[in-house]
């Protein structure tokens, strides 16, 4: 231990010895209290002045060149055109057509929780807007019908993160920034599996609203005229998956359009039509906006230089040898991707683990024939089931502020969520055609 001590100091170029060095460093300053965007930062500066020779001027660069790619423009489009529909009526209206024709049935509640949470997701593409939106209007209903609120959190929190799923996703636009895939055929590959997941929640709320039919109330059928009416709500917000989706699919628009698109018919809906939003209101979602765009593309930026660091010093391939990959069956290598990202996106934000993680697996996956499609897909997942897993998802901080409940009993409920979400990775690994089929349909691959 002490020779390994003394290597670090000499600046041994040990891959082991630099990966210790940088890990340590950026333990250190999380339990510090700093932003991720630091201990990246720092850890990079480590091993650029310690460990090499090369001008640390070349972080600027690199984190240039992470913001560079024309793709990445869809990003603040999408959490611009979130935030004017989570403003809106936009979650009300979709929540609204799905309660009409099923709330009124055993699991209906749930079950229109957890579809209008798919739906929500289609439009915004943020898990942490669905949270909000569905969240808000959503628990109030369950818990009157006598739901427990460890099973309508979890529900809610879990049920958003098909958003990371179903187009449009930021998760999905970095990685095929990050990998250089396809963005359309990522997002057309990720829809199946995000209703695959939502038909699994459905069935799990059913069983559940069974299970305590003896304390759960059913409500009111409603009529055809107020179903007509849900309807016709509906139309306009069901505008924004066939713009994004549609458009992408027909080939007229790119995802960079689209997402512009999005922000302009989401304008139209709801400050034009709806008459929800003032123009300080939009002004508020464009700020807003610009703040977390902000933060996603420094993470973006600092995440590409560290990349660059530790692909230079050869790092993933050393660490990575002992498993011997390269050799192993695509079933095997995209268990151990999976495992990777599910036990990094538990502890560190999903965002960074896949600027760290994604570069390092992208070789072996080229290496070994598999499809990135299919491959960013799964990853996706991984960061959804991340989002909402204990200790650190990003969604179960978002329901402790929005709910004012304490941790513990936020994440009670969720270990079945979790269980499923997990089940959903293994059909994933073993059945590749949930993803691969409908984009290979499309592309004509």
């Amino acid at each position: 231990m002490i020779d390994f001590i003394a290597d670090i100091f000499s600046a041994e170029l040990d891959p082991y010895v630099i990966t210790f060095a940088l890990v340590v460093s950026m333990i250190i300053l999380l339990f510090l209290s700093f932003p991720m965007v630091v201990p990246l930062a720092v850890a990079c500066l480590i091993g650029l002045l310690h460990f090499s020779s090369v001008d640390p001027q070349v972080i600027i660069q690199q984190m240039v060149t992470g913001i560079s790619p024309t793709a990445l423009i869809s990003v603040p489009m999408f959490i611009l055109a979130a935030d004017i529909m989570t403003r809106g009526k936009t979650a009300n209206y979709l929540l609204g057509l799905i309660e009409a024709f099923i709330g009124h049935k055993r699991g209906g509640l749930p079950i229109t929780a957890c579809l209008s949470c798919t739906l929500f997701g289609s439009v915004s593409g943020s898990t942490q807007a669905t949270v909000v939106s569905v969240g808000q209007i959503m628990r109030p209903k369950l818990l009157k019908a006598g739901y427990k609120d460890s099973f309508v959190m979890s529900l809610i929190i879990n049920a958003s993160d098909i958003a990371y799923l179903i187009p449009p996703s930021i998760g999905l636009i970095l990685f095929g920034t990050l990998a250089n895939t396809s963005v359309g055929e990522l997002f057309v590959a990720g829809i199946a599996p995000g209703i695959v997941l939502a038909f699994l929640f459905c069935i799990y709320s059913y069983v559940y609203s069974v299970k305590h039919k003896d304390s759960i109330a059913l409500v009111d059928k409603k009529t055809w005229p107020e179903k007509v009416l849900a309807i016709k709500h509906s139309l306009l917000p069901l505008g924004f998956p066939a713009l994004i989706i549609g458009g992408i699919y027909s080939g007229i628009v790119t995802p960079t359009e689209a997402a512009s698109f999005a922000v302009l018919y989401a304008i139209i809906v709801e400050a034009i039509i709806y008459r929800e939003l003032t123009f300080s209101d939009i002004t508020k979602a464009a700020l807003n906006t610009g703040l977390i765009t902000a933060v996603v593309f420094i993470l973006v930026g600092i995440g590409q230089a560290f990349s660059w660091y530790i692909s230079f010093e050869m790092i993933p391939q050393s660490l990575l040898e002992p498993l011997e990959l390269g050799d192993s069956s695509p079933e095997f290598i995209m268990f151990v991707i999976a495992l990777s990202f599910f036990i990094g996106c538990m502890f560190v934000d999903s965002i960074v683990v896949l600027l760290i993680l994604t570069p390092i697996f992208m070789p072996i996956v080229t290496a070994a024939g598999l499809d990135p499609v299919l491959v960013g897909v799964l990853i996706t997942l991984q960061m959804a089931i991340g989002s909402a897993t204990p200790p650190f998802g990003c969604d179960i901080f978002t329901a402790i502020a929005i709910f004012e409940k304490p941790y513990m009993e936020v994440i009670k409920g969720t270990p079945p969520f979790i269980v499923i979400l997990l089940f959903m990775s293994a059909l994933l690994i073993f059945f590749p055609e949930i993803a691969l089929l409908p984009r290979d349909i499309l592309f004509d691959k």
